[in-house]
């Protein structure tokens, strides 16, 4: 009996180390910043210093065809952020399912212009004004390369009005870009498409987006369009954006940014918005810092925004 029941744990510790030979690795990484922000004189902006802290879990393992599986967790302040889990199939691509994420499809491509910090919309009252983009929780998402041409694609079912009725019911969320940078050295474009659903069939919204960026040593300038064409009688919405970035040394970088939105109604003026950043990276800390200013914001003659940020980052 004894023999037989050593026989019985030794079969099983070969067991255990055979199948950790097919474990994964789980790896833990974060970081922390310290901010000043300073924000348009007519909003209430308390206390301009604040702290951010992350945190993310990754694990991954291949499988015994070669593929790769992929997770990862992020938390901000201690509450959840994002997540997301990638099948890495090779040669045919990877496909994913993520949340709080637009890691694929035209949420990925909603602005592809050179910056040393922030879009130049960003934090501004009227930042979402012309900016593509499909819900980001829930979406099935798929990235590959075939002859140099890259394909970025999501799906995101949204039924939200399920069971009130069929002609009710909203439409699912799709998108697809593709990308190239095999037309000419330093240079990258790309055209998407998406169909971005609302609360029902007649609210969805198409949206296009064509972008080029073309690299010259230190110097990086481009120029993006967006389209966002409204479903019934809202007006259709169109974005400008150009920009220039210069890398000063490989620690030191500076740009500019400009974007006009169209709102596509006499009765409105277009949103006029305008950024400069500058970053400088030593090892694992980042010290930056944006000015961006917007006019007319959402089309209103004379409604004004602005805001400035520095922060100092730490990844660890």
């Amino acid at each position: 009996m004894i023999k037989l029941r050593k026989l019985g744990l030794t079969a099983l510790a070969g067991s255990l180390a055979a199948t950790s030979a097919y474990a994964g690795a789980l790896d833990v990484s974060g970081g922390a910043s310290f901010k000043y922000v300073s924000v348009d004189e007519t909003e209430v902006s308390g206390q301009p210093f604040n702290t951010g802290k992350g945190i993310t879990f990754a694990g991954s393992g291949e499988m015994d065809n070669g593929w790769n599986m992929s997770y990862s967790y992020t938390m901000s302040d201690a509450a959840f952020s994002s997540s997301y889990i990638t099948l890495d199939m090779g040669d045919a691509g990877t496909v994913g399912f993520y949340n709080s994420t637009g890691a694929t499809g035209i949420s990925a491509y909603d602005d592809k212009m050179p910056t040393a910090g922030e879009e130049v919309w960003d934090d501004l009252d009227g930042q979402a004004n012309g900016v593509a983009g499909i819900t980001s929780d829930g979406t099935i998402g798929y990235t590959g390369t075939f002859a140099g041409l890259g394909v970025s694609a999501s799906f995101n079912k949204n039924g939200s009005n399920e069971g009130t009725g069929e002609t009710a019911e909203a439409e699912s969320s799709k998108s697809i870009v593709l990308t190239s940078t095999s037309l000419l050295d330093g240079l990258e474009v790309g055209l998407g498409i998406g169909d971005k659903s609302g609360t029902s069939p007649t609210t969805s919204v198409d949206q296009t987006i064509a972008y080029a960026k073309y690299t010259m040593g230190s110097v990086t300038m481009g120029y993006q369009m967006t389209d966002l064409d409204n479903s019934g009688t809202t007006a259709d919405v169109e974005r400008n954006h150009v920009a220039i970035s210069f890398a000063v040394n490989e620690d030191l970088s500076v740009s500019y940014g400009r974007s006009t939105v169209d709102f596509g109604v006499s009765t409105k003026v277009d949103q006029e918005d305008a950024g400069i950043a500058a970053s400088y990276t030593m090892g694992s800390m980042t010290l930056a810092g944006f000015i961006n200013s917007s006019d007319n914001v959402g089309g209103t003659s004379g409604t004004d925004d602005s805001v400035k940020e520095v922060s100092l980052a730490f990844a660890f």
